[in-house]
Order: structure tokens, then C-alpha cells, then sequence
């Protein structure tokens, strides 16, 4: 069921006081600091553990040591963890707002299974292997199940209980395809099953190079919707007082979050609560203005995908455990508890 939010929270959205303002100032600072240690920390721990003192020497004076090699491989996936994790974050947040449900999430509107089908097809009738290949058609996936719900739910008149019935309309359907296809399939069985889960393993330069423009095309939009997505959460009659446009509002809310959940699943995979998890936390303490919560969710993200990734192969050794199984392990039950709160608070 949608949950709105509640009234004397809505008001919050137009102003806070100087003090909180202050605060949530600095935390965003604090954010910034746990992100970069815990990037460092995703460059130096592996299967062989660097120092401080060889990731310094790796980014900064490569020579072609094994431990410049190293950072410069784990590099990459950091790179990519940061992204993506911003990605899912804003994602996150940006349809909590446009549902009204803040325990809503980027699979809630189909746009993740929409680039999990496009991929296994590619996979198994088209013959693409690589990645570079199939981070098209998993982009393209997203956006077209993106379009397709905002259709079904109504398009111009679109509600958020049109677009989140038509999302898990089809995305039931889709996933049904995705299994059937990979049952019948061994061999995208085998080619697929480290992407289905989510991972950062297979990350390179060249596929940065081909997410990046979607994805900071994404980061923009969605940080420049969050004063018409603060006018909303008054309210229909609130925000067109207030002069926001509903429909403009909603269609750029499903292309923000299409672009963002496309392009981060066609590069790692379908990585689930990232997207729920972050932004419900941030909430707790920045209240509900948007204006807050998108870029403490754009930071935090990656922190939580990263720190998974890193304890994905810090359990493992040598081998890892992909990043996709750490999250769904940690979200699980955050997401039980955040459902079994939100229940006893409504009795």
C-alpha cells in the first residue's frame, strides 16, 4: 500500500530551522569523509591486501609494479561502485517521492527486469557476450519498460498507484521470461549467471566510458527535480497551487530514474536495496526535503556499495562473493524490519 507522508512533515519541506540546516551541513561533510575511506578501502583490500602506501604509489607514481597493476584494476571498480551507487541512490530516492512510498524502490516500476530481459535476450537469440555489447540492449531494456509503464499507468493522468500497479505488473512478467528463457538455455545460463546476481567484477574503462554520459545526464535531472518532488509531497492541490507542473514533474521523475537504473544495471547487473535502503536511512535524519536527501543519498549509495563489494571479498578469499548477494543478504532483513516498524507505527 502507498504511505504518504505525514502533514507536519510536508511542511518541513519549505523551510528548517538554521541550526538543522547547520547539521545536516555537516553531515554531509562526514559523508564525504566515509566515502573516500571507504574508496580507499575498495583499491587496497582483496584477494592481496595493499598499503596505504602502495595505493598512494599506484595512482599517483605508476610504474608498472604488481601493486601499481593492482590499483590500477581495482581502480576501475571503484570507479564504477561509485557511480552506480550514486545511480541507485538518487534512483531510490527520486521514486519513493514520486510513489509517495518511501519503501519503494527502483524494481518497483519494472525498470531493472526491463534491462535483466533485454540482456538474456541478447545473450541467447542475438549471440552478444561481451559487455560492451550488451550494456546497450540493457539500457535500451530500461528505457523502453520505463515507457511502457508510464503508458500503462496513465501517462499524462498518471497516478502513483497506476504507475507502481503497472511496474509490478510487468515486472512479474518479465522476470517469468528471464527465467524461462535461462532454464531452457544452459548455455546463457552459464554466460549470465554472475551478472544476473550483480557485480562489479567486470569492470573496465570502456564500459565507464559508455555509462558515464547516461548516468551524469541522470544525476543532473533528478538533483534539479527536487523542489517540483518537494511540491508534490503536499499534495496535488498544494503543488499546482504552488505552480508545479504534475505531469512534466512525473514524466522527467520516470526518465530520471529509467536513465539511472538503466544505465548502472546494464553495467553491474540488477543490485537490489541499494535504492531502498539508502534513502529511507537518510530520511530519518534530513526530514523530508528532497533538496537534502538526494545529494546525502547520491554519497551514501556508494558507500553502502562499495563497503558490500569489499566485504564480499574479504569473506571469500581468494575468490569473492559478488556484491548483488551481499546487498540482498544486508537488505533483507533491514527491509523486514523497515515494514514491521512502518506496521506498528500505523496500528
Amino acid at each position: 500500500m502507498l504511505v504518504d507522508s505525514p502533514p507536519e512533515q510536508r511542511a518541513e519541506t519549505a523551510s528548517a530551522p538554521p541550526t538543522r540546516r547547520a547539521m545536516r551541513a555537516v553531515g554531509l561533510l562526514l559523508a564525504l569523509v566515509m566515502l573516500v575511506l571507504v574508496a580507499l578501502a575498495s583499491i587496497a583490500i582483496g584477494a592481496k591486501e595493499l598499503s596505504l602506501g602502495q595505493v598512494w604509489h599506484g595512482l599517483f607514481e605508476d610504474s608498472g609494479t604488481y601493486g601499481d597493476v593492482v590499483v590500477a584494476e581495482r581502480l576501475s571498480r571503484t570507479v564504477l561502485g561509485l557511480l552506480a551507487g550514486a545511480a541507485l541512490g538518487l534512483a531510490g530516492a527520486v521514486l519513493q517521492a514520486l510513489t509517495r512510498n518511501p519503501l519503494a524502490d527502483p524494481g518497483l516500476l519494472g525498470i531493472n527486469a526491463g534491462a535483466s530481459a533485454a540482456v538474456v535476450t541478447a545473450v541467447t537469440f542475438l549471440g552478444v557476450t561481451s559487455l560492451s555489447g550488451y550494456v546497450w540492449f540493457a539500457f535500451f531494456g530500461a528505457a523502453a519498460v520505463g515507457a511502457l509503464v508510464w503508458f500503462l499507468g496513465g501517462s499524462r493522468g498518471a497516478t502513483p498507484v497506476r504507475l507502481a500497479l503497472a511496474g509490478t505488473a510487468i515486472s512479474a512478467a518479465l522476470y517469468g521470461y528471464l527465467q524461462a528463457v535461462m532454464i531452457m538455455d544452459d548455455a546463457a545460463l552459464g554466460k549470465m549467471r554472475f551478472w544476473t546476481v550483480g557485480s562489479l567484477s567486470a569492470a573496465n574503462d570502456s564500459t565507464i566510458r559508455q555509462v558515464l554520459p547516461f548516468l551524469l545526464a541522470g544525476m543532473v535531472l533528478a538533483l534539479a527535480l527536487s523542489r517540483p518532488l518537494n511540491a508534490m509531497a503536499m499534495g496535488d492541490d498544494t503543488a499546482k497551487a504552488l505552480g508545479a507542473n504534475l505531469n512534466r514533474t512525473r514524466a522527467l521523475s520516470m526518465l530520471a530514474a529509467t536513465v539511472l537504473c538503466g544505465a548502472a544495471t546494464a553495467a553491474c547487473g540488477p543490485i537490489v536495496f541499494v535504492g531502498l535502503m539508502v534513502p529511507h536511512v537518510v530520511r530519518s535524519f534530513t526530514g523530508p526535503d528532497l533538496r537534502w536527501i538526494l545529494p546525502y543519498a547520491a554519497i551514501l549509495s556508494p558507500v553502502l556499495l562499495l563497503g558490500a563489494d569489499v566485504i564480499g571479498r574479504m569473506v571469500a578469499r581468494p575468490a569473492e562473493l559478488q556484491v548483488g548477494i551481499v546487498t540482498a543478504i544486508l537488505g533483507g532483513p533491514a527491509f523486514i524490519y523497515l515494514v514491521r516498524r512502518r506496521r506498528t507505527a500505523q496500528l
